[in-house]
């Protein structure tokens, strides 16, 4: 039988303008996982997973026309996962096999809520992983992390895949986001193996090494949010305040390219400077997109860091889900732990997870 792992994420900083190409963001992998195994079968195939086993859809009304939006049911993320992955090794002349795959994810609440930990990512990149093992097919990060975005991009068909590149080089991430036009195009037209070996233009990835003194904290509303639908939400005002969206774009990357120096500076403060004003930028984005970003809990969890010296914002699309507090390990969390509890908000006890090159199989 074959297992890996996949972590989940949280982003840091640079939501929304990251899903648009080049622009970049910050993102952590965490030590929560979705876990894959695979083994083969004589007869009849199998997937199972005993938390999607019951996932709900969403539907809309065209005319008369039921719609379907399946963005949210990550079934359809190990299905297309499959699909990419099996045309990959059929591509390099491997005989495709029937197997029993089974996902097991640690991303979500005992009672089925989404954390906001990126299930969708960590359960495309977990079942790539497990199949590119099982065909022994070649495989680094890089090619990972293209097969992967492929996958959840056909079916998700928006956002930056910077959770997928999260969970897969794992640790800090400093991300720029690729054309997905290019791509598009490129799909059409370029066999999967030789898109997999190509630049991507625009793509860039890099591992950010966090200040010694620097502490993480999640802080959870209870209450899951549909990345999906909030960044559909926001694009829908691209051209109708095109100018607000502009100086937001070029705002949120100059903060990002001030954090990241920070980064690389080993400086906490100004670290702590720039997440409060991409907090700020959010909030002017929620203003003229009239997407709620911070929910009152949310912006209670962030009053209630800010207010122990610590600097703290939303994470992902917001709407819900988690917020982010970095502080400096001198102070003791335990007194901003007992405010969060009394508000409602539960911290939960994830570290950053590092994905070494030996959880890599490379079979070239």
């Amino acid at each position: 039988m074959i297992t890996v792992k996949a972590p989940g994420k949280l982003y840091i900083a640079g939501e929304y303008a990251v899903v648009e190409t080049g622009f970049p963001a910050i993102i952590v992998a965490l030590d929560q996982f979705v876990t894959a195994t695979i083994s083969p079968s004589d007869t009849v195939g199998s997937i199972v997973s005993k938390q999607y086993q019951e996932n709900s859809i969403v539907w809309r009304r065209q005319g008369d026309t039921m719609v379907f939006d399946n963005r949210d049911n990550p079934f359809h993320y190990i299905l297309s996962a499959i699909n990419l992955t099996e045309r990959y090794a059929h591509e390099l002349g491997r005989n495709l096999g029937v197997y029993h795959l089974g996902i097991n994810s640690e991303l979500d609440s005992v009672d089925g809520k989404k954390y906001g930990l990126g299930s969708s990512a960590a359960v495309t990149v977990a079942t790539v992983k497990a199949l590119c093992q099982f065909y022994r097919l070649p495989m680094d990060k890089n090619k990972l992390f293209k097969l992967a975005a492929i996958a959840h991009l056909s079916v998700q068909g928006n956002g930056s895949l910077g959770d997928i590149a999260a969970s897969v080089y794992g640790g800090w991430i400093a991300y720029h986001s690729f054309d997905r036009e290019w791509l598009h195009v490129q799909r059409q037209q370029t066999r999967l193996s030789d898109l997999l070996a190509m630049d991507w233009p625009a793509l860039k990835i890099d591992l950010l090494t966090p200040p010694a003194n620097l502490r993480l904290m999640i802080g959870w509303t209870g209450s899951p949010a549909s990345t999906s639908h909030l960044v559909d939400k926001v694009a829908l005002v691209k051209a109708k305040q095109r100018s607000e969206y502009q100086a937001f774009l070029r705002d949120s990357q100059a903060c990002l390219q001030r954090m990241v120096a920070g980064f690389h500076a080993g400086d906490l403060a100004a670290i702590q400077t720039e997440i409060r004003y991409n907090r700020q930028l959010l909030q002017t984005l929620g203003a003229f997109s009239h997407v709620t970003i911070e929910t009152p809990l949310l912006q209670a969890m962030i009053q209630t860091a800010e207010d122990f010296g610590a600097a703290a914002k939303t994470s992902g699309a917001g709407g819900g889900d988690c917020g982010i507090v970095l502080l400096d390990r001198a102070k003791d969390p335990a007194t901003l732990r007992t405010r969060w509890a009394a508000q409602g908000i539960q911290q939960l006890n994830l570290n950053v997870h590092t994905v070494t090159d030996a959880s890599i199989t490379n079979f070239d």
